[in-house]
Formats: C-alpha cells, sequence, structure tokens
C-alpha cells in the first residue's frame, strides 16, 4: 500500500521565522507534535525541517533560553527524512527505522509537501490490520466447528 493513501494530508506547517512560542501555540491550537518547516519553491512547499515540542522543551525550556529570542529555524531539526507518496509501508517503516525518527514528511515527485506520517497513525493501522486477522482466525475455529458438528 502506498503511503500517500494512508499517510495524514492534514500538515501543520511552519516557516522558520516563526517565533518559538508560536509554534508552541500552534502545536496546542491543532493538537500535534510537531510542525513541517517549510520552504516556498516554485509555488510548492518543500520540507526543509520539523521541529516538535520535545524541541522546544530539550532545546528552550530546560536550556532556560528564553524562547522569545528564537526563531522555529533555530531549533529545528534540518536534516529532515522525508519519504515519496508511492514508496510502501514496508519500504517507509524501514527508512523511519534507519533514521530514527518518529515522523517523516511524505513528499510528491518533486519533493513538495503532501503529508505526513507518523508512527502513532502507523501503529493504529497496524493495530486494526492485525485485529482483522485475529477476527478472520476467530471466524474460521467458528465455521470449522459448525461443520464438525
Amino acid at each position: 500500500m502506498p503511503i500517500g493513501e494512508i499517510c495524514n494530508r492534514e500538515v501543520v506547517i511552519a516557516e522558520t521565522s516563526l517565533p518559538v512560542t508560536e509554534a508552541a501555540q500552534l502545536m496546542r491550537a491543532h493538537h500535534v507534535g510537531d510542525l513541517v518547516v517549510v520552504e516556498e519553491r516554485a509555488g510548492r512547499r518543500h520540507p526543509v525541517g520539523i521541529v516538535t515540542d520535545r524541541d522546544i522543551v530539550v532545546e528552550v525550556v530546560a536550556a532556560g533560553v528564553n524562547p522569545e529570542a528564537l526563531k522555529v529555524g533555530d531549533i529545528m531539526g534540518s536534516d529532515v527524512a522525508t519519504v515519496r507518496e508511492g514508496e510502501g509501508l514496508f519500504e517507509a517503516l524501514r527508512y523511519m527505522r534507519d533514521k530514527g525518527v518518529r515522523r517523516m514528511p511524505v513528499v510528491d515527485a518533486a519533493g513538495g509537501l503532501v503529508g505526513i506520517l507518523t508512527l502513532d497513525d502507523l501503529l493504529g493501522l497496524l493495530a486494526e490490520e492485525m485485529m482483522e486477522l485475529a477476527k478472520l482466525v476467530s471466524h474460521e475455529r467458528q465455521r470449522e466447528s459448525v461443520a464438525r458438528h
């Protein structure tokens, strides 16, 4: 199944110039743990980084830095790992594991942002698939029991 079919297409974005305090407020308002930092290129948004709630806690709050003095570009992870929307689920999971990330922007062939893939979303999807497999096993047992009587 291509990642483009299962990724979340409602991505909360920010530009590098957004103040950190506004980034935190944006995360709170949208109930998300990250913002994809984008740059406009040829009329398309291209991911250039990610800033997470953990980045804000570790790099700003715990370090005692004044959040008013920082922009998203100052604390974002700039080595952003992306996955193309045509990639399969297994490949995306492997790539997330290899890169050690829980969130990954999904891009089209030109590198434009189309969605985001999160570990939480994947766990939910896989749990649903496992539930369907369990129902299949249970159904087969019932069918076999009826057939033997």
